[in-house]
C-alpha cells in the first residue's frame, strides 16, 4: 500500500510531462550524421533511464570491495566452523567413557 502512494503521484507527473511536452526534437549523434525525430517526452525520459542505468553501474562497482571482503569473510567463517568441528571431535575423544562411580545415577522406584 506505501508503495502505492509513493509511484501514484509518479506516475502522475510522469503522465503530465508526457502530455505536455509533445513537440518533436531531434537528436543528433555528432561523429555520425544521424537524426531520430522523438517527441520532447520521450527524449527525456530515455535520457533519464540512461542515467538511471549509470547510476547503478557506478554503485554496483563501487560495492565490489565489500563485496570481495564479504565473500573472503564468509570462506573464514566456514574454515573456522571446520576447524571448530574437528576440535570439538577430538575433544570428544580425548575424553572418553565416564570412570565407573560418576555420572548419572539411576533412582529406582521403591515404592511398590
Amino acid at each position: 500500500m506505501l508503495r502505492l502512494i509513493l509511484l501514484l503521484p509518479l506516475l502522475v507527473i510522469l503522465v503530465l510531462f508526457g502530455l505536455s511536452n509533445r513537440q518533436e526534437v531531434v537528436l543528433y549523434l555528432w561523429p555520425f550524421d544521424l537524426g531520430w525525430a522523438v517527441p520532447l517526452s520521450v527524449a527525456m525520459l530515455i535520457f533519464g533511464a540512461l542515467c538511471f542505468l549509470f547510476g547503478a553501474l557506478v554503485a554496483w562497482i563501487a560495492a565490489l570491495p565489500q563485496r570481495a571482503r564479504a565473500r573472503r569473510a564468509e570462506r573464514h567463517a566456514q574454515q573456522m566452523e571446520g576447524e571448530l568441528a574437528e576440535f570439538r571431535a577430538a575433544s570428544a575423544k580425548r575424553v572418553g567413557p565416564m570412570p565407573a562411580g560418576t555420572g548419572i545415577v539411576a533412582l529406582r522406584n521403591t515404592a511398590a
